[in-house]
C-alpha cells in the first residue's frame, strides 16, 4: 500500500493491519497525488519503523534506490522495471518479489534469482490502471503442474470473498491493497482476511 490507497493515516493503517496478521508489507507510493521524494522516503521508513516492531518484512515496489537507501528487506518489481538478475546484483542477498503473468515470465524470474512470483492479475483491480489481462487463478494452478515450486503470491483485485479460490489453486499467500488499506476498520478487514486463508489451509 500507499498514502493515496488508505482511507485513514497510513501509519494507523499499517499497525492496525499487522497486528491483526499481516505477514509483509509492499510499500508501493504511485498514483495521482502520491508522496515523492523526501516525504515518500519519509513515510517509508515511518512504515518500516512499524514493520521492525512486528518483527514483518518491509520491501519497497520498484524503487531500488530507495530500498538501498534506508536498508529495506527487500524489493518487488514488475516486468517493466528492470532485469531481475540486474535487481539481484544490486540488492544482494535482500528479498526479491517479480510480478509474473505467463509460465515463461515466471520460469525467467526463477531463473534470475527472485525469492517469490507475484502472480496475476487474479481478478479485476481498480487500484492499478496498466493491469495486464486477468488470467485468473487457473495460471497458479498451470505454473504447479508444470512443476514450478517457487513461493507464489497471487494479486490483483483479491478479497477475502475470492482468496480461497487462489489458495486453492496452488498460492502460497495472497497481496492485498485496498481490501485491507481503504476498509473503515483495516485491522478488522485483515483479520477476515488472515481467517480466510486459515481456513482453506485446513
Amino acid at each position: 500500500m500507499g498514502s493515496v490507497n488508505c482511507a485513514t493515516d497510513p501509519l494507523k493503517v499499517v499497525q492496525d493491519a499487522l497486528s491483526e496478521g499481516v505477514t509483509m508489507l509492499q510499500f508501493r507510493e504511485k498514483g495521482s497525488g502520491c508522496l515523492q521524494g523526501a516525504h515518500a522516503e519519509k513515510l517509508a521508513r515511518d512504515l518500516q519503523s512499524v514493520c521492525a516492531e512486528y518483527n514483518v518484512p518491509f520491501i519497497i515496489n520498484d524503487d531500488i534506490e530507495l530500498a538501498l537507501k534506508i536498508d529495506a528487506d527487500g524489493v518487488h518489481i514488475g516486468q517493466e522495471d528492470g532485469e531481475p538478475a540486474m535487481v539481484r546484483k544490486r540488492i544482494g542477498n535482500k528479498i526479491l518479489g517479480v510480478s509474473a503473468h505467463s509460465v515463461s515470465e515466471a520460469a525467467a524470474a526463477i531463473d534470475a534469482g527472485a525469492d517469490y512470483l507475484g502472480v496475476g492479475p487474479m481478478f479485476p483491480t481498480s487500484t492499478k490502471s496498466d493491469t495486464r489481462p486477468v488470467s485468473g487463478p487457473a495460471l497458479i494452478q498451470k505454473m504447479r503442474q508444470l512443476g514450478i515450486d517457487h513461493p507464489l503470491v497471487g494479486i490483483g483485485g483479491i478479497t477475502p470473498d475470492n482468496a480461497i479460490e487462489v489458495l486453492r489453486a496452488g498460492a502460497d499467500g495472497v497481496a492485498v491493497i485496498s481490501c485491507i488499506s481503504s476498509s473503515p476498520d483495516p485491522g478488522a478487514a485483515a483479520e477476515r482476511m488472515k481467517n480466510v486463508l486459515l481456513e482453506a489451509r485446513c
